[in-house]
This record gives C-alpha cells, structure tokens and sequence, in this order.
C-alpha cells in the first residue's frame, strides 16, 4: 500500500511540473521585477494549486483543471491588454509621477503607498543621492521607479563629446561548456574553420578547453578557458 502510494505521488508530482511548465510557456516569461500585481498573484495562486495537486491523490482532476482555468484567465487577458489601451490601464495600472521640478507629490505617493523612506531607498538604489539632481521621477506599474535626470547632471554622452564611437554588437555565443554552437556560428555567418583558427591563435587546441567564447560581431572573439590555470 505505501509503494503504490509513493509512485502516485511521484506521478501526480510530475504532472504538475508538467503542466505549471506549459503554463509558463503560454503566459510568456516575466521576470519578477516586470510582473504586474495580477501576474504575480496569478503565479501564486497557480503555485500554490500545483503543490495541492502533488499531493491529491484522490481526486488530482479537481487541482489540475483549476491550473488550467487560472493559466488560461492569464493568456486571455494578456491578449485582451495588448488589444486594449483603456483594459491595460485599468488592469496593469498607469505610472504614477512621484517627483517633478523639485516637488514631490504626497498624493502620489500615497496612492502608491509608499512611504518617503521607502521613496528615499528607490532613490538611493538608483544611485541618486542628491534629490536636487532629479528632474523627474515615476512609479511604473510593476513596482520599479525611473529617474530622470536634470540635464545638468545626466552623464555626458558621445554626442555631448562630438564623437562618433563605433556602434557596438550584442555578443554571440559560439562556444559554450566546451562545445561548439554549430547554430549560432551558422546563423553569424561565420565558419566552424573560423571558430577553431581564432581558438588557435589564442592557444587553444580545441573547444573542449574553453568554458565559453563569445563573437563581439567583427573579427574579436572573446574566449574564457575551462581551466583556470589558463587565467
């Protein structure tokens, strides 16, 4: 009786990762900070049905439909306030301003219920010390506050410099854990030749003695040894 038990759980367990995996899959992947009060209250919640669903035995129909039903109340309205301007406020919220021109909205504030010490660490966590040195700052309806900075006091830019820096690439991987992104290096243009003769200039007889190289998308590739006796 106890093993049948155990090897039920194990099943049910698994069909609960696997379905909290496709869930993920359709409501698209957030990080915790872009979340919106009703993402992270869905995540929760759907959370919270998969670890019931673990344990139901019984009845693991139940748990398991809830899931559904609540991942897919998330999907539909996703899709309805991308369609929607007026939902998307309404359900997402709109950025409140905190502080403008020197003066900082009370009002605001306590909409987004939030205290000044508690404004003053989202200042401080920004890297803004001096309040004198900010022109504006927002609530965004995720919980994370942008600054905007007087002109004054914003870092100088290349165009404030008049100069013309050459744009820079994202890196791609073309080798990672010791073996080749055959993918990657296709997709860059680039030849797995190519790969292997930077390696060699570099002093690598082959992929498997790099932990990751990275193509800065000109002729630089970037290599970090597996061994740190190369370091």
């Amino acid at each position: 009786m106890f093993l049948p038990q155990i090897g039920l759980t194990v099943l049910t367990a698994l069909l609960s990762i696997a379905v909290m995996f496709l869930l993920t899959k359709l409501m698209g992947t957030k990080q915790v900070s872009q979340m919106t009060m009703f993402d992270y209250i869905t995540g929760i919640t759907v959370g919270s049905i998969a670890a019931e669903l673990a344990t139901e035995l019984e009845e693991p129909v139940k748990p398991l439909t809830a899931m559904v039903v609540y991942g897919l109340v998330a999907v539909l309205i996703s899709i309805a306030t991308c369609k929607s301007i007026k939902l998307r406020s309404w359900i997402t919220g709109k950025p409140l301003v905190l502080l403008e021109n020197g003066v900082i909205y009370r009002r605001n504030l306590k909409k987004a219920k939030l205290d000044l010490s508690e404004f003053l660490t989202y200042c401080r966590i920004g890297g803004w010390f001096d309040l004198s040195q900010l022109q504006t700052a927002v609530l965004e309806h995720n919980g994370s506050v942008s600054f905007l900075p007087k002109e004054k006091d914003r870092p100088a830019t290349p165009t404030d410099l008049d100069l013309s820096p050459k744009q820079s690439n994202l890196q791609t991987p073309f080798v990672m854990d010791g073996q080749l992104l055959r993918d990657n290096i296709h997709q860059a243009g680039k030849e797995e030749s190519w790969v292997q003769q930077s390696l060699l200039r570099q002093g690598y007889q082959n992929e498997r003695e790099v932990f990751l190289a990275v193509w800065d998308g000109n002729d630089k590739l970037t290599v970090f040894p597996m061994s740190e006796k190369k370091l």
